[in-house]
């Protein structure tokens, strides 16, 4: 796996799962970082979208991963974040697609919509893919860049 320092948070509705994929990936020899939440009591998915959002922003982790019940409101709040592009993946395709056309450095997956091994190599997948940095690739990567700089006032 490429990805060494992981960053992953869920809300309540992806609590389990979280739990399950720091157990598996740890033998790994991966690093997580857990940014909440911390059990299974009712949570607020914006919260910890920010948390993870921050702790990519430092640039001390390769990537993160995000939990919650559909993988939709996680995603739709860390995309809010400058520097982080987030995608709901319910398949390998799309992590490892993400990854090299699109420079994806959070996954965002939905406990109530997979099952756990199909979750698991899911990261599998994704942690084990990077950018490819073809032209084409890094052509579209820049116009991303661009129009998340203009959104957010050049700041």
């Amino acid at each position: 796996m490429a990805a060494k320092k992981i960053v992953i948070g869920s809300d309540h509705a992806g609590f389990a799962y979280k739990q399950l994929l720091i157990q598996q990936f740890s033998a790994n020899s991966l690093e997580f970082t857990d940014v909440g939440a911390h059990d299974e009591s009712p949570s607020d998915y914006p919260d910890i979208a920010e948390k993870l959002a921050l702790e990519i922003q430092t640039g001390r982790f390769d990537k993160g991963i995000l939990i919650c019940g559909s993988g939709v409101g996680v995603s739709v709040a860390v995309n809010k974040f400058r520097g982080v592009r987030a995608g709901v993946c319910h398949d390998t395709y799309s992590a490892h697609q993400g990854v090299e056309h699109d420079d994806m450095n959070v996954l965002c997956i939905g406990q109530r919509i997979i099952g756990i091994e199909l979750a698991m190599e899911i990261v599998r997948t994704f942690l084990a893919a990077g950018f490819s940095g073809e032209e084409r690739h890094a052509r579209r990567l820049e116009k991303v860049l661009r129009i998340e700089q203009e959104q957010m006032g050049g700041v």
